[in-house]
C-alpha cells in the first residue's frame, strides 16, 4: 500500500496517526455518553464531519436531543462555542454583525456577530425567512463574510451544526436546495428503542436538571482536529472505489424517480466522508462500505423524488437505497 500511494504522491497514514484519530473519536464518544443514550449512527457521523470540516443538518422530532447532542460534542472540544436561536424576526446582521460608527475617532468598525465563533449551533434554522438563510451561503461555503467591501475569515475549526423540524410548517421557511448542498450531511435522528428509552429514564431518574452535563469534559483541541483531517487525507482510496463513488452520484442524475440528482459536491462528499470513516474505523484504507454507510448521510438531502413518487409517499432515503444495490459493488 506504501507503494501505490507513493506513486500518487501522498504518504500512507502510519499506524501512529489512525491510532490517534480513533482513540480521539473514542474520547469524544465516551465523554457525550455521559449524558447522550443511542443515536450512535448520528455521532459518528458527526465525528466524521468534524474531521473533514464538514457542516452537519440535524433533523428530527421535537424532543430527540437534536440540540443537546449537538451541545455535547462541542462541549468535547476545546474551542469557542455559540449558539443561535433562529426566529422569523433575526435580520442577516443579528447573525453575521454590523459596521458600528465610533463616536471617539469618527470610523466605522465592524462589530463581529455570533457566528464569529469555532462552532456554531443554529437551532431551528428553517424558522427564519430566506434572507436570513441566504447571509450563510459565504460563511459556509467560503468560511468568511463580506461587510462593506471588507473580507473577515473564519478561525480554525469552523463548524456549523444546524438543527430543524421536519413535522411542524406553520412559521418556518423550507431550506433553498443551495443551502442544503452546502451541509455535508443531513443526519435523519430517530427516536431510541424500547431499551435505550429505559436507560434514558433511569439515567436522569435521579438528576431532573441534567447535571451531568456539566460533567462533560474538553478531550479534544483545534490543534487535534488538523491533525485529524490531515490523516484523513493521507487515507488511500482505489481507483475502483472512486469509480464507485462516481456511478453512484451519476445513477442519481439519469434516475427517473428523481426530479433533481446530486452535484459534483456530493462526489467530493462522498470521497472525503468515506476517508473519515474508514480512519474512524481504524484503517488506513476505504472499503465500499464506508460509501455506503455514509451515502445516505450525504445524499438525502441533495436529491429530489419526481412529484409522482412523492404523492406515491416514496421519499429520497428509498431512492437512494435503490440506488446503493444497484450499482455493481468493487471487489
Amino acid at each position: 500500500m506504501d507503494e501505490i500511494n507513493e506513486e500518487i504522491n501522498v504518504p500512507a497514514p502510519v499506524n501512529a496517526d489512525i491510532v490517534f484519530i480513533t482513540e480521539a473519536a473514542e474520547k469524544i464518544k465516551h465523554e457525550m455518553a455521559k449524558v447522550i443514550v443511542g443515536q450512535d449512527t448520528a455521532i459518528e457521523l458527526m465525528l466524521t464531519a468534524l474531521f473533514i470540516g464538514g457542516h452537519i443538518l440535524l433533523e428530527g422530532v421535537p424532543g430527540i436531543a437534536k440540540t443537546l447532542t449537538a451541545k455535547m460534542l462541542a462541549k468535547t472540544i476545546a474551542v469557542d462555542f455559540s449558539r443561535i436561536q433562529f426566529t422569523p424576526d433575526l435580520m442577516p446582521t443579528d447573525i453575521i454583525g454590523t459596521s458600528v460608527f465610533n463616536m471617539k475617532d469618527s470610523e466605522f468598525r465592524f462589530r463581529e456577530g455570533p457566528v464569529f465563533s469555532n462552532i456554531v449551533l443554529i437551532d431551528e434554522i428553517n424558522r427564519s425567512p430566506a434572507k436570513t438563510q441566504a447571509a450563510l451561503f459565504e460563511l459556509m461555503e467560503e468560511r468568511q463574510v463580506s461587510v462593506d467591501g471588507r473580507t473577515y475569515p473564519m478561525s480554525y475549526p469552523f463548524l456549523v451544526m444546524a438543527t430543524q423540524n421536519p413535522i411542524e410548517q406553520e412559521g418556518t421557511y423550507r431550506l433553498p436546495e443551495a443551502q442544503l448542498d452546502r451541509f455535508i450531511f443531513k443526519i435523519v435522528m430517530d427516536y431510541p428503542d424500547l431499551e435505550q428509552e429505559k436507560q434514558i429514564l433511569h439515567r436522569f431518574n435521579n438528576d431532573f436538571t441534567a447535571k451531568v452535563v456539566n460533567e462533560i469534559q474538553p478531550v479534544i483541541n483545534a490543534a487535534d482536529i488538523k491533525r485529524c483531517s490531515e490523516i484523513v487525507e493521507k487515507i488511500f482510496i482505489k481507483e475502483e472505489i472512486i469509480s464507485y463513488i462516481a456511478n453512484v452520484v451519476h445513477e442519481t442524475r439519469h434516475h427517473g424517480d428523481l426530479f433533481l440528482g446530486a452535484s459534483p459536491r456530493a462526489s467530493l462528499a462522498l470521497l472525503k466522508a468515506s476517508k473519515a470513516m474508514a480512519a474512524i474505523s481504524g484503517r488506513d484504507f476505504v472499503t465500499p462500505d464506508d460509501v455506503r454507510i455514509v451515502s445516505d448521510a450525504v445524499l438525502n438531502h441533495r436529491v429530489i423524488p419526481s412529484p409522482e413518487k412523492e404523492m406515491e409517499g416514496i421519499t429520497a432515503q428509498d431512492i437512494i437505497r435503490q440506488i446503493i444495490q444497484k450499482i455493481e459493488v468493487p471487489r
